[in-house]
């Protein structure tokens, strides 16, 4: 019987995710819905350390200013609607104390760029190829904070803008880190504000860009995300009320093929150890002076020395601190 449905076969990676696999996770919302599921389940990831970024442009420049170290002034911040802010970054580093912007900037800058040296993987998520330029220097800014549209040219980057922008940066960032390998994948997630077909050119011309680069570099790899939502779960029951950002079911189900993708059968035996564990901890007793409630925690304590004898290089130092407080 037919399933009704096309299943995206994805060839499983050859150099798997393990837990002492170190990972940049870099782009649009959806590499936070990977790379946030991977730091729950206590991977050693780095998250958008400029916050979320949708273009290639600002996406390459981020890490640029990672492998430069740039230690950001005041010149490089900007003053508007009373907050302080960086066209770098998303609105979460802005502030309206100057010091504190530049502190929560320069203090991620560092601990990202330490992170960056030693990482095995670098995951990079486009999200549009759409931009916005800042009439004043000519430059492509990564956030637009909401300052007037007039300040601001809007346009489309081009194939072979993005290729070349990247040749260049993966061969830095080989030069600062030979191990690491790249992987690219595409968002799912629709920009319905760049149109319909603006929508299809822009994610066209990212798929084109990301294949070059695939082509050239033997440490690059792509994961099929974009694929995986317009070929086989499409259908809007896997879409949010909105109809254009995915729903739970939808990420749950590209994590699976993430999983089979790139976690070996050891990886896959740990996950679900802690999944148990890290539940438990969410667990809310009835009595929390039971002999009962004293035992539950003594059983995930020793769930936990078990994986730490096991797995020593395991991150469980929070979940060890509660079972045993």
């Amino acid at each position: 019987m037919s399933l009704f449905r096309i299943n995206i076969d994805i060839t499983k990676s050859n150099s798997n995710i393990t837990y002492k696999t170190k990972t940049v996770f870099m782009g649009s919302c959806f590499t936070e819905n990977i790379g946030d599921r991977l730091f729950e389940l206590k991977f050693p990831v780095e998250i958008n350390p400029f916050g979320i970024q949708y273009n290639p442009t600002s996406v390459k420049n981020s890490l640029n200013l990672l492998i430069d170290k740039k230690i950001f002034i005041q010149n490089d911040i900007h003053f508007y609607n009373e907050r302080w802010f960086s066209f770098y970054h998303h609105s979460k580093f802005s502030n309206s104390d100057k010091e504190k912007c530049l502190y929560n900037i320069n203090t991620k800058i560092k601990q990202a760029s330490e992170f960056l040296e030693n990482a095995d993987t670098l995951f990079i998520t486009f999200g549009t190829a759409w931009v916005y330029q800042l009439k004043e220097n000519r430059e492509i800014v990564s956030n637009c904070h909401k300052l007037p549209a007039n300040q601001f040219n809007r346009f489309l980057l081009d194939v072979d803008d993005i290729y070349n922008d990247y040749l260049i940066l993966i061969k830095r960032l080989s030069d600062l880190n030979p191990k690491l390998r790249i992987i690219f994948t595409i968002s799912p997630i629709r920009h319905l504000t760049d149109g319909a077909v603006g929508n299809q050119i822009s994610k066209s011309t990212l798929i084109l860009a990301v294949n070059k680069l695939k082509e050239h570099f033997n440490n690059v790899e792509y994961f099929p995300s974009y694929e995986i939502m317009m070929d086989d779960l499409r259908d809007y029951r896997f879409y949010t009320d909105d109809m254009f950002h995915i729903n739970e079911t939808a990420i749950n189900y590209i994590w699976q093929k993430f999983s089979e993708t790139y976690f070996d059968d050891d990886t896959k035996n740990i996950i679900n150890r802690i999944e148990k564990i890290i539940k438990n901890k969410y667990h809310k007793p009835f009595n929390p002076t039971s002999q009962q409630y004293k035992d539950f925690l003594k059983n995930n304590s020793d769930k936990i020395n078990n994986l730490l004898q096991q797995y020593p290089y395991l991150d469980l130092e929070d979940e060890n601190f509660f079972f045993n407080d």
